[in-house]
């Protein structure tokens, strides 16, 4: 059984159907590749898994249990975390501290605790050093105790995803993790994604437009257009597919 399972999910926005009755499934422990042109609904399902948009039909069964049914605030607690096309930083925090930001979700800290501003024992303790650990296996620990304000854009991408990390997910989503970046540093990026997805016991849901990364890391590829899946297999097979090449060419292969 998949970790995730989309059933036919459909979002409308008025009259534009962003998804139209997306269906596939992720096995535990895969990398799974969501591509397609500009505007095929990829970063939609990304929001809708996430619960930031509630689609018009359909079902999003993870690990056994209905997605569709918990707000957006439980999310992070059952285990999935995701980063953002666009940078979603603290520009004035540490990199550190932007990290911690990450472990917020599991933290244990009562009502009463948090309103005498009494810190947990131990557990910012804990939070700090696997903050650390986490900057230092993505080859940021140099850098811990810099505002991540002016620092490249390959840095902060990477700081996104030890952020993520931070959440201690099972399932992490990442939207266009290599856009901005030079060839030499999505070549890196790539070896990341599958180290962390080792390391960490992870299963990845990856949109990008690098055909090159997605194509190399990827278990099981996606292929979207106009809200639609139109091929769906191994890397292998999804590049060679005639919808793929046309969706991507305008031209029939």
């Amino acid at each position: 059984m998949p970790l995730l399972d989309v059933q036919d999910v459909t979002v409308r926005f008025g009259g534009v159907v962003a998804l139209d009755g997306l269906s596939f499934g992720i096995d535990e422990g895969h990398i799974c590749g969501l591509i397609g042109p500009n505007g095929a609904g990829k970063t939609t399902i990304f929001n809708v898994v996430s619960r930031i948009y509630q689609p018009t039909r359909g079902r999003i069964d993870f690990d056994g249990q209905n997605l569709l049914d918990l707000p957006a605030h439980r999310i992070a607690k059952i285990g999935i975390a995701r980063t953002f096309q666009n940078l979603a930083v603290f520009p004035s925090m540490t990199l550190l501290e932007n990290v911690m930001v990450g472990a917020h979700s599991r933290g244990t800290v009562g009502f009463v605790r948090a309103a005498l501003r009494l810190p947990p024992m131990g557990e910012e303790r804990s939070s700090r050093l696997f903050a650390y650990e986490l900057l230092d296996r993505l080859d940021l620990a140099p850098l811990a105790f810099r505002p991540a304000a002016g620092l490249p854009f390959g840095t902060l991408k990477r700081l996104e995803i030890a952020r993520a990390l931070a959440a201690r997910p099972k399932f992490l989503l990442l939207d266009e993790p290599a856009s901005g970046l030079t060839h030499g540093e999505v070549d890196e990026l790539g070896e990341t994604i599958k180290h962390i997805r080792d390391d960490f016991g992870l299963t990845v849901l990856l949109v990008e437009h690098h055909m090159a990364m997605v194509m190399g890391i990827s278990d099981h590829v996606v292929a979207m257009d106009f809200g639609r899946k139109i091929a769906e297999g191994t890397p292998k097979e999804v590049a060679s597919d005639p919808k793929v090449i046309e969706a991507y060419l305008g031209t029939a292969a």
